[in-house]
């Protein structure tokens, strides 16, 4: 593969580290499928009939949690995961773990909590903040919400994205 350049010479920044070989981007791709879920793919999940196969927790305070939540998920800040995993969690049900969003890294430290805990486990990329963008139902602690889907994170006229 050639390096491509820009007008003056220098590499272009986008290929400045070259692509990986095919097969390690699969196996990172692979791998990292196995560590990450989506708010779409989780919205999917719960709206189905019976039992998604996970729990759902959020990792926040209580103060966020009462601002806003996933409708079925459990409360249990990520402080707290040491002392509570085990009386609200089964070890042999895979858990999600949730955050504010994608400037938050508070989930990775919940979900590397509970793998330490022995848990299985994944991380809902765009935490909160995408669930609500989407224009998924969510709590507070006056009741039931719903915002109407941002455009730029949800299609308009579809189903789904397509991805």
């Amino acid at each position: 593969m050639s390096v491509t350049t820009t007008p003056v010479g220098q590499v272009n920044p986008v290929l400045r580290a070259a692509p990986a070989p095919p097969a390690e981007a699969a196996a990172y791709f692979r791998a990292s499928l196995a560590f990450h879920t989506d708010v779409s793919d989780v919205a999917g999940a719960l709206a189905a009939d019976g039992d998604p196969g996970f729990v759902l927790v959020d990792c926040r305070s209580t103060e966020s949690w009462d601002q806003g939540h996933v409708p079925g998920a459990r409360h249990l800040p990520t402080a707290l995961i040491p002392e509570r995993a085990g009386e609200l969690l089964d070890p042999a049900v895979p858990v999600v773990t949730y955050c504010w969003g994608p400037g938050c890294n508070g989930a990775t430290r919940a979900a590397l909590a509970l793998a330490e805990l022995g848990y299985p486990v994944k991380e809902m990329l765009g935490g909160f903040e995408y669930w609500v963008r989407e224009g998924f139902e969510f709590e507070t602690w006056q009741g039931t919400e719903r915002r109407a889907a941002d455009p730029l994170t949800a299609p308009v006229d579809a189903a789904d994205c397509g991805c």
